[in-house]
């Protein structure tokens, strides 16, 4: 199977999901949309619910590509924290943006959609998790816990008009309250090396 084609029939089949909702469009709008056949659109895709479950796998992936990316950069904690929420929040700003109906792909709930978006926040919750046992959480919240907070202070924001603008200050005042070094980089891998001192001239161990 062709990558760019399989692709373009998500393309195809997202620009007609803005227009119309998933219940409504069709596999001939979806053909028409990439200027071909229905039956060459059956090539790649089974129907169109398989061409909606394609769709949101790839925006849910690219997605948490992101926040692997953020995650696992050499920035200080809470900018790399900043990184993975913004992932998140992103990618629904996007859909909400482009169509009401696009946020379909979002729906937890949805027989299509149900069980990528619930990956998805696992796949946010459990790099999260990592992040915050690396950098170490503030005296009687476990990673896990601040891992939660954390996604529903992003889901609490996603309905705000002006979220983006938001998620900053929300970020830092978490980073503040839940890491325990919020501006501390990545632990090095290498021990500092022992000071020299009168008692140590050589500075050994």
């Amino acid at each position: 199977m062709g990558t760019d084609r399989l692709d373009e029939v998500l393309d195809a089949a997202y620009a007609c999901l803005t227009r119309y909702g998933a219940r409504r469009t069709t596999m001939d709008d979806i053909a028409s949309a990439m200027g071909v056949s229905r039956s060459a659109v059956y090539q790649y895709v089974r129907n169109k619910d398989d061409a909606f479950r394609r769709l949101a796998g790839r925006l849910h992936e690219e997605a948490l590509r992101r926040a692997r990316a953020a995650a696992a950069s050499d920035a200080p904690y809470d900018e790399r924290l900043h990184g993975v929420l913004a992932a998140k929040l992103d990618l629904v700003l996007q859909l909400a943006g482009d169509s009401p109906h696009a946020t379909e792909l979002l729906d937890g709930k949805a027989r299509l959609f149900g069980e990528i978006c619930t990956a998805f926040t696992t796949g946010l919750r459990d790099l999260l998790t990592s992040l915050f046992t690396e950098a170490g959480t503030t005296e009687g919240v476990e990673p896990r816990e601040a891992a939660d907070i954390c996604v529903a202070m992003v889901i609490g924001l996603e309905s705000m008009p002006s979220a983006r603008d938001l998620l900053a200050p929300a970020t830092a005042a978490l980073a503040t309250g839940l890491l325990g070094a919020p501006g501390a980089p990545r632990a090095s891998r290498t021990p500092p090396p022992t000071p020299l001192t009168p008692s140590n001239p050589r500075g050994t161990p």
